[in-house]
């Protein structure tokens, strides 16, 4: 079990490796649809990326003009973020990115990759959209990326649903349905040792996250299956969604 400390589940063993086991979503093809969507809804105005984690996404979008500031918890993937070409002319607070607040207003705040369901309680989600909208300028965008809970994967009486298996490495997630509590859990095997990770989360429907948008004083805009504004549809195995904050002037 990873032991949890001031960086959360996100400290140095993790950061350490963090973009060498997600280097899928550091490709270009997965990182240039999420950078041109952001790009188009902050117009002029500043970024909040909530989460920021090892510059994923805030490195490349600062790079198309947005100035960009992060809120993460984890000082380690920090350090990476900052060991990046550019990463130190990014702005980043330390915090719970549920409830820590920096200074000034944005025009979009983000949170991508799942990263909502690090969240573990709905309490917790909810004071995330409260205050991602207290960062937003009126007519500001807060954007979220996150699956779709695949339950239909789980037969009567299962609780597991594997994502990777092989020789060294078992990996699979574990639901409650009766909380929405899930975790993502790695059993992975070196030298004939074997190692085991936990991470919590909560996983969270459409429906529900408009919702907790709609007690922000958002509402939503636009909900995509991908970056590329690919339909929604009920067989849709994630979806980025777009809410917004009224303007002023209520229109």
């Amino acid at each position: 079990m990873v032991d949890v400390d001031a960086d959360g589940y996100f400290g140095q063993d993790v950061a350490a490796t963090y973009d060498e086991t997600s280097a899928e979503m550091f490709a270009a093809g997965v990182v240039d649809p999420v950078v041109d969507f952001l790009v188009r809804l902050a117009g002029r105005g500043r970024a909040l990326e909530l989460g920021i984690g090892t510059g994923r996404i805030a490195l490349p979008l600062a790079r198309r003009g947005v100035p960009v500031h992060g809120i993460d918890l984890s000082r380690a993937m920090v350090d990476r973020l900052r060991a990046k070409p550019g990463g130190d002319g990014i702005g980043v607070t330390i915090g719970d990115f549920a409830t820590t607040r920096v200074d000034g207003t944005f025009s979009l705040a983000y949170l991508v990759f799942n990263t909502v369901m690090n969240l573990t309680s709905q309490e917790a989600q909810v004071d995330c959209f409260r205050n991602a909208a207290a960062h937003l300028a009126p007519g500001g965008c807060f954007v979220v990326e996150v699956t779709v809970p695949e339950l239909r994967k789980l037969p009567p009486g299962a609780h597991a649903v594997p994502f990777g298996i092989s020789p060294t490495r078992w990996a699979f997630d574990l639901y409650d349905v009766a909380t929405q509590a899930m975790s993502s859990n790695y059993v992975d095997v070196v030298d004939g040792r074997g190692s085991y990770r936990s991470i919590p989360f909560r996983y969270v429907w459409p429906a529900e996250l408009d919702l907790m948008a709609r007690l922000a004083g958002l509402r939503l805009r636009e909900r995509w299956a991908g970056w590329s504004g690919e339909a929604f549809t009920g067989e849709s195995r994630r979806h980025v969604s777009v809410w917004e904050k009224p303007a002023a002037d209520g229109g």
